[in-house]
């Protein structure tokens, strides 16, 4: 595969992860605030957000689906991110034409097919770059995805609010379609290769989570994921106690720590690639412990700034490294599948960390927390070895683009 050829490849990874993260900015930061205007109660949007992420629980299906069946004999994942993507744009520009506080059932509907959209072309993205990268690009593809995703929130956080200030929510939703359709000249150019049959769904290939090494992988998936989430949750409200500082700054903070998980993914993606996925995912958590205690030791907004960064840096690199071992420990046979149930583990190690870690700021304060949070991290090391025990390893051949 030539350069160019790459260059595209990792250009479409990226911008289908830009355009997830583009939308999960908006729902995030500013889908109550558009919904509020509309004199929606709390209720109402909680109750909305909890319908709206269904799709992502129902992800590992998706996967199966797309692991299955062929559609239309198309391929068993260009078709459907090319189907994902065309059904988010679609809701996008139609979100507009729906008020929420008289049709808040049909806004509600409107908002769980979007998610449904976003939940199949990201699941199947995953299945795409499984299927077709080799094993010694793992970690650059994911650093790609990792920092496409961190750049669309960035972006998107930084810009969508003064889009609705200076013209209009519809136009900010009409923005956010098109952002939504960068991708798709590049999924077209995609040729799917028939599957080979070593490569033919099997659902005897789920025994594999009974494997040491794949229990193992998902413990750390939950680990990983409910410390550096954890942590990333208390930065701008620990800030905002200590400190005072304003809602522009905590958002100006969130910015800065996006734009260091765009060079962790990016930088740590071809750093895993070079010296191995085993020593990297140490360096992952050697790198994030310290920088998630040093959050304990801000005496200023000042020293903030460049720990926030250094902080946002191991968030996309240990990212990065987990969903690079995830790849090469997917089983080809149900690739997209068990990516997506990897993926859900580690959300569910996110669910109990942002639970836990408010608690314990109610106990010990906030920089005590942080320091727990960091030495909570080093449980991960007792993993690496059944992990990366070749015993226990999934071998797969991918095939190219």
């Amino acid at each position: 595969m030539g350069n160019t050829s790459k260059i595209i490849r990792y250009t479409m990874f990226g911008l289908l992860y830009f355009s997830q993260g583009a939308i999960l900015s908006y729902f995030t930061a500013l889908n109550s605030l558009y919904l509020l205007s509309f004199d929606l109660t709390m209720s109402q949007i909680g109750l909305m957000g909890t319908i709206a992420l269904i799709p992502f629980v129902l992800k590992i299906f998706l996967g199966m689906l797309s692991d299955r069946v062929n559609l239309f004999n198309l391929g068993h994942r260009k078709p459907y991110i090319v189907f994902g993507l065309l059904v988010q744009a679609a809701c996008l520009l139609i979100v507009p034409q729906i008020n929420p506080g008289t049709h808040f059932w049909l806004f509600v509907s409107l908002a769980f097919l979007l998610q449904t959209g976003m939940a199949i072309y990201d699941t199947c993205t995953d299945g795409l770059a499984l299927d077709t990268t080799p094993r010694a690009e793992e970690g650059t593809i994911q650093g790609f995805m990792v920092g496409g995703r961190a750049l669309g929130v960035v972006m998107i956080s930084a810009v969508i609010g003064l889009v609705v200030q200076n013209t209009s929510w519809s136009m900010a939703f009409y923005a956010l379609a098109v952002l939504s359709l960068l991708p798709l000249p590049l999924v077209l150019r995609v040729k799917e290769s028939p599957r080979p049959p070593e490569r033919k769904f099997e659902w005897k290939a789920f025994k594999a989570f009974k494997k040491r090494g794949i229990i193992a992988l998902s413990l750390l998936g939950a680990l990983y994921s409910l410390i550096i989430n954890a942590a990333n949750q208390l930065v701008n409200p620990f800030l905002q106690t200590e400190f005072g500082i304003q809602i522009t700054t905590a958002g100006f903070i969130t910015t800065v720590w996006g734009i260091g998980v765009v060079v962790g993914g990016l930088t740590g993606g071809r750093l895993t690639d070079s010296i191995g996925q085993r020593r990297s995912v140490h360096w992952a958590i050697g790198i994030s412990t310290f920088s998630i205690i040093v959050l304990s030791f801000i005496l200023s907004p000042a020293m903030a700034w460049p720990l926030v960064i250094a902080f946002g840096v191991a968030y996309g690199y240990y990212e990065t490294v987990y969903f690079a071992i995830s790849m090469k420990s997917s089983d080809p046979r149900i690739a997209a599948s068990m990516f997506a149930i990897l993926m859900a583990i580690a959300n569910i190690g996110t669910g109990i960390g942002l639970g836990v870690s408010g608690a314990m700021v109610d106990s010990i304060g906030y920089r005590w927390t942080f320091v727990v949070i960091g030495v909570l991290n080093l449980a991960a090391i007792p993993l690496l070895s059944v992990i990366f025990n070749k015993k226990q390893a999934v071998d797969s051949q991918p095939s190219y683009l």
